[in-house]
């Protein structure tokens, strides 16, 4: 009896020890459009994931993750490289061209695979990059992911997107209001302080809820299988959304509701030694995409490339300690589909810092998709009838040019503190840390997506490296929106004046965020109205006719008339939403003939003409 006893004993520490020597599995569940305000996990009462909350139990659950850009393709694209969107390119979205990673520099996927892992991705490989790099195995049909591998001791990595909680679920009919009854309670749940009290917002939000169960129950069927197939205790579990959402004023707005995501990684035990955090604990560490790839070499014990922006949270030499330190995050938002928008924003602790570099538009500027859901028109309409109060006008007013949160008391980041003295020191510390963050990546959105799509994308990064001064000086221009008009004005008439295209091409800009008809200022532009530079002109029309000082419709067709790329056409239709719906200029589609009209432009063509 006592010989059987030591021969088990031998087997099963065999067993553990083969677990803990050989490299971790890695599966990654992503909520898409998801951020954490619709988890019980986070302290909403009607978000119930029992099966989430188990993996935290099991796990660590992080108080402070954020996707850097509060879009799909931008934020898959930062997960999947490690790499800041802007500092190579890959930031608009959708791609009207597609960016090129350098040479030697490939998606951590890839690197895995180089390294003996298997690599699984379902559904969702939509980049903003190409790559000559192979990142993805095929799965098996109809079989578990991991299936797939020739050898049943080669590790692996899964990736898969759960649909049931994006966008397009809030996409129904007035009538499934009548039809469908909600399991969370429309007349209990607390709506955002920015949303007006309808029964379309308290269903669509009540449904929203209801979707986390969705995602819950398919969340539990994957790790279900990993437990059968015996390989849950060597794998570390990610589950995460993909980007805030979805609710209106989150997906495709660089505010918390759009950046800050729900984490879960589940730590097996049979590596549970890689990782100085207990079981069923959370942290207050700050952590962000750019960091995922990172955290699973390190884990894999795999070398980290250099130029990867983000760096690892798990894994040895990782203290909770030192995790619990970190407390900054870096986020953008530039186009969306038709609608350009250029925000920057800095989180550091529970002060939130956004940059609205173009902020005389309203975060309501017309998006196709964006109001397709009922809650999004009814919230405009609304407002142009007057029936909105206080905060909840916001979403359609210009906003300024840089905005201060104390997200600990405002989480829904309705009270600006910008201009308050008390907040003098904490706003120059968080303004000069987003100067200096754009300016160390080289920030390749200020240029326009056209400029940038003809000069940079062949290889974004090298492109930012060898125009640094030249970018930094483009942000200074910017930054003088934050100046007294008088402490202004010459630097800006100066930058009208530059032989750098893109130099007039901000200074137009920040004329219109500051918003006033100067007459120095308008002097200036006017000169521009017939720049060899066709964005120059779109800018500078776009400015006089925000402060009426001209009526900047002949410029515009005349451009519409002569550009003839996608990005050219885009930026300027933008122009012309704006100057419709927020300035009440008449657009005529008769003056316009396009050299283009597919893709992005079909869709403006579209809403103008009716």
């Amino acid at each position: 009896m006592s010989k059987s006893i030591h021969i088990l004993a031998f087997i099963l520490t065999n067993i553990f020890l083969s677990g803990a020597t050989q490299k971790p599995n890695f599966v990654f569940l992503l909520s898409e459009d998801n951020s954490i305000h619709y988890l019980r996990l986070y302290g909403y009462e009607y978000g119930k994931t029992p099966n989430i909350e188990k993996l935290a139990n099991e796990g660590l659950t992080f108080n402070h993750a954020f996707s850097n850009a509060p879009v799909c393709s931008v934020a898959r694209s930062t997960l999947a490289t490690g790499i800041l969107a802007p500092r190579a390119g890959l930031q608009y979205h959708r791609k009207t061209a597609t960016g090129k990673l350098p040479k030697g520099l490939k998606p951590w996927s890839a690197i895995l695979r180089d390294n003996g892992y298997f690599c699984t991705n379902i559904k969702k490989t939509d980049y903003n990059f190409s790559t000559d790099a192979k990142l993805w195995d095929k799965a098996p049909r109809n079989q578990k992911p991991w299936a797939g591998r020739s050898d049943k001791a080669k590790p692996f990595f899964h990736m898969q997107s759960f649909g049931s909680s994006h966008e397009s679920s809030l996409h129904f009919p007035p009538s499934l209001m009548q039809k469908q009854a909600t399991i969370a309670p429309p007349n209990k749940i607390d709506l955002h302080p920015y949303h007006p009290d309808t029964p379309t917002f308290r269903y669509t939000h009540a449904r929203y809820f209801d979707r986390q169960g969705v995602i819950d129950s398919e969340i539990g069927k994957v790790i279900k299988n990993l437990e059968e197939d015996g390989l849950l205790e060597n794998t570390f579990v990610f589950f995460f959304g993909d980007h805030g959402g979805v609710l209106p004023r989150s997906k495709g707005y660089a505010y918390e509701s759009g950046l800050h995501v729900p984490l879960v990684v589940r730590i097996p035990k049979n590596f549970q030694h890689l990782i100085g955090h207990e079981r069923g604990t959370r942290t207050d560490g700050f952590v962000s995409f750019i960091d995922f790839g990172p955290t699973l070499l390190h884990l894999a014990g795999i070398q980290i490339p250099k130029a990867i922006d983000g760096k690892p949270f798990l894994g040895k030499g990782i203290t909770p300690e030192e995790l619990a330190q970190r407390d900054e995050t870096f986020g953008y938002a530039d186009r969306f589909d038709e609608k350009y928008d250029l925000v920057r924003t800095i989180r550091k602790g529970h002060y939130k810092y956004n940059r609205n570099y173009q902020g005389f538009y309203p975060d309501s500027l017309h998006n196709f998709y964006r109001y397709k859901m009922l809650a999004f028109s009814e919230w405009r309409n609304l407002y142009n009838s007057g029936n909105l109060t206080g905060v909840q006008k916001q979403f359609f007013e210009r906003r300024p040019a840089e905005q201060l949160f104390d997200i600990q008391n405002d989480p829904h980041e309705v009270k600006n503190l910008a201009s308050d003295p008390q907040y003098s020191a904490i706003l120059e510390d968080l303004r000069n840390r987003l100067s200096m963050k754009v300016k160390s990546i080289n920030d390749l959105s200020f240029f326009p997506e056209s400029y940038m799509v003809r000069h940079a994308l062949s290889n974004g990064i090298a492109y930012g490296e060898a125009n640094s001064k030249r970018i930094s000086n483009l942000v200074d221009i910017a930054d003088l929106a934050l100046f007294k008009l008088d402490e202004a004005r010459p630097g800006l008439l100066k930058a009208m004046k530059s032989k750098d295209e893109a130099a007039r091409y901000w200074a137009c800009i920040t004329c219109a965020v500051i918003g006033k008809a100067d007459p120095a200022l308008v002097k200036g532009a006017n000169e521009l109205l017939h720049d060899q530079d066709l964005m120059v002109r779109v800018r500078a029309a776009e400015f006089l006719g925000s402060v009426r000082a001209i009526d900047p419709m002949p410029t515009i067709y005349e451009v519409l008339n002569s550009a003839t790329t996608e990005q050219e056409l885009t930026l300027t239709l933008n122009t012309v939403v704006y100057l419709k719906d927020h300035k009440g200029y008449t657009y005529d589609p008769s003056m316009v003939k396009f050299k283009f009209k597919k893709g992005l432009v079909a869709r403006r063509i579209e809403y103008l003409k009716n």
